[in-house]
């Protein structure tokens, strides 16, 4: 795929090559308190990724976080997904989930991925088809998991980063919460940010449930005068996180990673430094 970001009429367009697999990322809450515009409906056709209760490691304390590659694998096998398959990803609150199972199949290796602009609202109010059920009959799939090591940083390594500066941490949390004015809506955790970091909230690089243009985005990006080194994105839980992160990718040349265990993380080890403005 050309771009990590398709429109409608591209879907529209491709729905019935056989090789495409459209995967609803939705899921019933969300801590943003987000509503959905249209519930118990769902793109034709399209398979539901169950990214809390398959897709994420439930053996750690922190939501969201990356499950191993058998894990993952075997799950997206599950959805008949295949070396060759063609995936579009999107979800019901314009772009919110989908931006983070687009970074996980692509960080297991998977090259035809990409999100859907503007999601399920995008979709229905073009007058495309959708049912009330997602699809349940479809078979095994052969897709074979090859973990990007890169594509993921672990606490230590942000720790470590504050003085080495090998790498540029982008914050894709509100400003409230990065400048610690705000509180964070995990009960118990401080707000604030790790030294060093840069803040992007991720609603700056959205309009209405869309991508900013490329314009747009370049100049965000513009303003933290990046240099040309890693950047690794956090938020909460490495959520939305991958939100700021797809922005990056369609403007950026940089090497892209997710600190996947994030703000909850950082924030429920005392010992971690928290700063704030």
């Amino acid at each position: 795929m050309n771009s990590p970001l398709v429109s409608v009429s591209w879907l529209a367009e491709h729905i019935d090559n056989p090789d495409l697999i459209v995967l609803d990322a939705s899921s019933a809450t969300n801590i943003s308190g987000k509503k959905p515009e249209f519930e118990n409906c769902v793109i034709q056709g399209a398979r539901h990724f169950d990214l809390k209760n398959k897709f994420s490691d439930s053996d750690v304390p922190f939501p969201n976080t990356m499950p191993s590659q058998e894990q993952f694998q075997q799950e997206a096998r599950n959805l008949e997904i295949n070396n060759e398959s063609i995936i579009v990803v999107y979800d019901n609150l314009g772009l919110y989930n989908s931006p983070r199972v687009w970074w996980m199949l692509k960080s297991m290796g998977h090259k035809n991925i990409a999100v859907l602009d503007g999601g399920l609202s995008a979709w229905v109010h073009a007058g495309l088809p959708t049912s009330e059920n997602h699809a349940t009959d479809y078979a095994h799939g052969n897709f074979t998991a090859e973990f990007t090591l890169r594509a993921v940083v672990a606490m230590e390594e942000v720790k470590a980063n504050i003085l080495s500066k090998q790498f540029t941490l982008i914050d894709a949390r509100s400003k409230g919460r990065f400048d610690g004015t705000a509180p964070e809506p995990r009960e118990g955790l401080s707000s604030g940010h790790v030294p060093g970091s840069s803040n992007v909230p991720f609603q700056e690089v959205l309009s209405n449930g869309f991508m900013k243009s490329e314009e747009e985005l370049s100049a965000i990006f513009d303003k933290l005068k990046l240099e040309v080194k890693p950047l690794v994105f956090s938020c909460g839980s490495g959520l939305t996180a991958c939100i700021t992160l797809l922005a990056a990718e369609l403007v950026l040349p940089n090497q892209l990673a997710i600190y996947d265990g994030s703000w909850t993380e950082w924030a429920s080890l005392e010992t971690n430094l928290i700063e704030k403005q």
